[in-house]
């Protein structure tokens, strides 16, 4: 929902941001202003410290000071409980903008002489919200205050009337209580009396252990009704705010480099898409985390941060492993570009390990996001809940137009086209790397499975691993499939002598043609100067004949002539 549609839901209640990462976005806006919210839950769960952060963000950034009223820990006990998030007490409570008090209540103590009311509290908690000006109140945990109360009606008069009180008082509350067993809190009545409510659980499930938090009820406004798993560290409360961002996340047409110029070559000469999602999946030892290492080295080339997610090696391991086909990451480290989370899938929940996820994205504000591997979570049947993990972040990441490369372990009993942990579907670009085992050797090929958007190779190619890094090469193709390894080489070596083989063959026709062309050319000329000689002497013999031919003819009208003038002679 739109944040100016939140705004006209919610525009006849006021409300007070707490200042917690995530929650203000969950309740649309923070707690309602003048009105007490319970937060309810079991011991450990972290109610006192959301209480106190409630406070102490208030304080700090929406200048509203606070009273904390506590009736389990002192105020020294509190105040170097909270110094581990970051927060100075006695430094806000010098500048009057954090105000603490600590009410003893022993049920030993207590003797019964007439009616319980808390009469005397209002007079204190007055004091104490007047004396600094306060527009937020903390009460930690209302069981104690009831201790000694044996009569059930009492208790709840007096629940109603602190809780009518806080109202008239125009204050901001926050009211602990720990959670019953059939209802949420052990009186059941603050849940009924309370505007808002907020459960906060902390669960442990097969030895991992998760906080989550849930909007019980918020009256007169809208809010998000899923659970939400959170974390509490040196900053504070950290709130995941979502469960699913959806498909509405916007795109981008700019390619990255993988940083192997080969790989990009099969992906029309250009690499990924930025914000895309790519998968590299395969068995042990084929060379996930060495392509993911290349992809790292050249984002920071780029200037681009890297936030790289190891489940698997230490950073220091895998940079050490990753300078054997030259790839030196640690100078992207100290300069800040190159950031690495180690932790084991085990050490947090599946929740948790979201939590933990967006919290360092958050902070690093990376291009770019490397989780090696994403099946080590599978612990147990895990499958639908590792997904439904994934997805989030996936759609997280792209909504923040952030490229994600997850790896992932293929077992050798499943099928190579399909990945442990089922995210297939969510996977823009997915390269797929496999053993060729041929000849007794164990080699090494990849190619790419699908690439949305864009042409790609559909060839396998030979993925070898250097001394200066990756190097993909054509494979050869036998009677037998894909050769690879010794196997192409001498492949390769047949085909050369066989190339060399036909190329002296050529050249042996060549000079036979070349030899019987120039005999030819040799009869050639020696048949044209015979039938030269032939001819100069036929001519000879026919100008010679045409001559004796041209006399006879002559001595023919010689003669003729000689008789007519016989003729011609008179008579005797």
């Amino acid at each position: 929902m739109s944040r100016s549609s939140n705004t006209l839901l919610n525009k006849n209640l006021q409300k007070s941001p707490t200042g917690i990462q995530g929650f203000d976005e969950i309740t649309c806006g923070g707690l309602p202003t003048g009105r007490p919210t319970l937060i309810c839950g079991g011991a450990g769960c972290g109610k006192t410290l959301f209480g106190m952060e409630f406070l102490v963000r208030g304080a700090t950034q929406f200048n509203e000071p606070g009273v904390f009223v506590s009736f389990e820990e002192t105020n020294e006990e509190l105040t170097q409980n909270v110094a581990s998030l970051g927060f100075d007490l006695d430094q806000l409570i010098r500048q009057k903008k954090i105000a603490l008090d600590h009410v003893h209540i022993e049920r030993s103590e207590i003797e019964e002489t007439g009616e319980y009311d808390l009469e005397g509290l209002f007079i204190r908690l007055g004091y104490a919200i007047d004396s600094i000006g306060a527009k937020r109140v903390v009460l930690d945990t209302i069981e104690s205050l009831f201790a000694g109360l044996p009569n059930q009606l009492i208790l709840r008069a007096e629940l109603r009337r602190l809780f009518r009180w806080l109202k008239v008082k125009g204050v901001t509350a926050i009211i602990t209580g720990e959670r019953g067993e059939a209802t949420l809190t052990r009186q059941g009545l603050e849940e009924y009396v309370s505007d808002c409510v907020i459960m906060l659980d902390h669960r442990v499930t097969e030895q991992t252990s998760t906080r989550r938090l849930r909007v019980v009820k918020y009256r007169g406004s809208i809010h998000g009704t899923n659970e939400y798993p959170f974390l509490i560290d040196e900053n504070g409360f950290s709130i995941l705010p979502v469960t699913s961002l959806g498909l509405k996340h916007s795109i981008s047409n700019e390619r990255i480099s993988s940083g192997i110029i080969a790989l990009d070559k099969m992906l029309e000469g250009k690499g990924y898409y930025r914000g895309s999602t790519i998968l590299i999946s395969g068995t042990a030892g084929v060379g996930k985390t060495s392509i993911s290492a290349h992809f790292a080295e050249a984002a920071c080339k780029r200037g681009e941060r890297v936030l790289y997610f190891c489940f698997e090696e230490s950073p220091n391991q895998l940079m050490r492993n990753m300078l054997s086909i030259g790839i030196d990451l640690k100078p992207w480290v100290e300069k800040g570009l190159l950031q690495f989370q180690a932790t084991r899938p085990t050490f947090y929940g599946l929740e948790m390990h979201l939590s933990a996820t967006h919290k360092a994205v958050n902070g690093f504000k990376p291009h770019i996001v490397i989780m090696d591997p994403i099946n080590t979570f599978i612990i147990g049947e895990k499958e639908i809940e590792v997904k439904i993990m994934l997805m989030r972040i996936v759609d997280y990441l792209k909504s923040n137009q952030i490229t994600a490369l997850f790896t992932s372990l293929t077992s050798g009993e499943n099928s190579f086209e399909q990945t442990d942990v089922g995210i297939s579907s969510l996977i823009d670009t997915w390269l797929l790397l496999r053993d060729i085992e041929l000849s007794g050797e164990r080699n090494r090929g990849m190619y790419v499975l699908k690439s949305r958007g864009m042409a790609h190779s559909n060839q396998i190619r030979e993925f070898i691993l250097t001394d200066h890094g990756v190097e993909l090469q054509e494979v050869y193709i036998g009677a037998n499939g894909v050769l690879t390894g010794s196997a192409r080489i001498a492949q390769e070596a047949n085909e050369s002598a066989e190339m060399l083989t036909r190329k002296q063959d050529i050249e042996r026709i060549k000079r036979d043609i070349d030899r019987k062309r120039k005999s030819l050319e040799a009869q050639i000329i020696a048949l044209q100067t015979n039938f030269e000689s032939e001819e100069s002497e036929a001519i000879k013999m026919i100008e010679t004949e045409q001559d004796s031919i041209k006399r006879l003819e002559q001595d023919k009208i010689e003669m003729a002539e000689s008789r007519k003038a016989d003729d011609d002679s008179p008579a005797i």
